[in-house]
């Protein structure tokens, strides 16, 4: 099993509260190291906005805890009705992430009153909110991610499943059930890559030079998702009609699957150019030509009036027609991913670097 960098950052944001908390001779540094567990965040951006939102939620629990208990005790039923105005008031101001803290500050002030209360309700506090410090610390200074790797080599390993599966059923070499199977993976797969391209949006770069260049790279990236995606949807269509594809004459299955091999070797060496494992003026190595948009219309129109000629049933003709309109629509997403990957790789040559660690084996 792998140590993931949240992992690592928990347990040392745990660590710093519980040796911070202990230095200061806190009452319960225990309550530091559970706050350090709800605070820790998987970017910089996102632990910035937590400790805002904690800070406060954390207050909302404590000065409720505290009115609570001068005015009605300190009863089990009254820190009930109190974590019920917690949690209204945590959804009304919009801090839904920071209630289980907040609960935390509440119960572990109404716990307890004593003559010194409001000092004791002080402390409690301050702990808390010691450990949601220290697992700032912790995810600015310790591990920061590199979501941009994950980022690429996700997208990169769902691209490289998907034209694989397209190359066999596009031979009539796959089987139904192991490629419904499979889509069904790559859906998941679609929600992990849209995750981690927010996560990288969500970095923040030092520099004003570094945010361009960034935004110049999500745009890349946000294509090349857009690009995965549509190539999924020309695997779908091709398995949900595989029965129409293989009841196309042979020529038009040889047309269909040489435009296929065009585009998915184009979208490979796109991808593999970004990082620089292909020439930027490199040009497309392939024995036969991508056919352009009015090639692949003109195709379809010639099937369409043998289907006339045929008289064969209207469904196969529509069915036909959607495997051959995805196939538009791939090459012009393919198209529009290797005109940003050429243009970002042409200027600003001095700026736009790609650092994109080789993936290394676990």
């Amino acid at each position: 099993m792998k140590l993931g960098a949240r992992i690592v950052k928990t347990g040392i944001a745990i660590v710093l509260a519980l040796f911070i908390s202990n230095l200061l001779h806190a009452p319960s540094p225990v309550m530091a190291g559970i706050a350090a567990i709800f605070a820790i965040q998987p970017t910089i951006y996102r632990s910035y906005q937590s400790i805002r939102d904690q800070v406060q939620g954390n207050l909302i629990g404590a000065l409720t805890a505290i009115v609570f208990v001068l005015l009605l005790g300190n009863h089990i039923v009254v820190i009930g009705l109190a974590a019920i105005i917690v949690i209204t008031l945590n959804l009304r101001f919009k801090l839904e992430n920071t209630i289980g803290l907040s609960l935390v500050t509440l119960v572990s002030i109404m716990e307890s009153p004593g003559d010194q209360f409001l000092e004791f309700a002080a402390i409690r506090f301050g702990t808390i909110m010691l450990g949601v410090f220290s697992a700032f610390v912790v995810n600015l200074v310790f591990l920061p991610p590199r979501y941009e790797n994950k980022l690429y080599y996700r997208i990169s390993g769902a691209t490289d499943d998907i034209i694989r599966w397209i190359r066999l059923t596009s031979r009539n070499a796959s089987d139904h059930n192991l490629l419904k199977n499979e889509i069904e993976r790559l859906h998941d797969t679609k929600v992990k890559m849209d995750l981690l391209y927010t996560m990288y949006r969500e970095e923040r770069r030092y520099f004003k030079r570094d945010e361009a260049v960034k935004a110049r790279k999500l745009v890349i990236y946000r294509q090349m998702i857009s690009t995965a995606r549509r190539a999924l949807e020309t695997l779908i269509r091709l398995h949900r009609y595989e029965n129409e594809y293989r009841l196309l004459p042979e020529t038009y299955q040889t047309a269909i699957q040489e435009q296929l091999d065009c585009l998915i070797t184009q979208h490979e060496q796109t991808m593999l150019k970004y990082i620089g494992k292909v020439r930027p003026e490199s040009a497309l190595e392939h024995p036969v030509p991508c056919l352009d948009k009015k090639e692949i219309i003109h195709l379809f129109i010639s099937r369409q009036n043998e289907y006339e000629d045929e008289g064969e049933d209207d469904n196969h003709l529509y069915h036909t027609m959607q495997i051959f309109s995805s196939i538009l629509a791939y090459g012009e997403y393919v198209e529009h991913l290797e005109m940003l990957v050429t243009s970002f790789l042409s200027y600003h040559q001095e700026d736009n670097e790609v650092q994109i660690e080789e993936q290394t084996e676990d």
